[in-house]
């Protein structure tokens, strides 16, 4: 392997995170939200909206809020508080996806037109002695 190769496991690239003021204050500010989504759904629960007509699909509408909301908290923490780092993967040969080993990426040749007959028994009787 030469000197300007990487090999399996190198940094390739670190960026440090930007770490805005304001992303942290979105951050927070849909966390409370968050907190109040979570609140609504669990009191929603135990008020029995849910045995209402429409008290069913509001509370799945709330608890789509729920998920959407932290979803967008959790896109924002890894947008601008992650490190962006790349890493160098060793690329493997196709030999190597098969799970054999380096002497039979050629594979077997077929047997001699005279071998046959003892192919054929071995095929079917595996414990079979030339």
């Amino acid at each position: 392997m030469s000197s300007n190769e990487s090999s399996y496991g190198d940094i390739h690239r670190y960026e440090p995170a930007r770490e805005s003021t304001a992303a942290a204050i979105a951050i927070v500010l849909l966390t409370v939200i968050e907190v109040l989504f979570v609140f609504m759904f669990v009191f929603g629960l135990m008020s029995g909206w849910a045995s209402t007509e429409g008290g069913n699909m509001f509370l799945a509408g709330v608890l789509s809020f729920v998920f959407i909301d932290l979803a967008f908290i959790l896109v924002l923490y890894r947008k601008e508080f992650l490190p962006d780092v790349m890493v160098v993967k060793k690329r493997r040969r196709k030999w190597e996806d098969l799970y054999i080993r380096e002497e039979q990426m050629e594979g077997e040749t077929l047997a001699e037109p005279e071998d046959a007959w003892d192919t054929l028994k071995r095929a079917v009787y595996p414990y079979y002695k030339r």
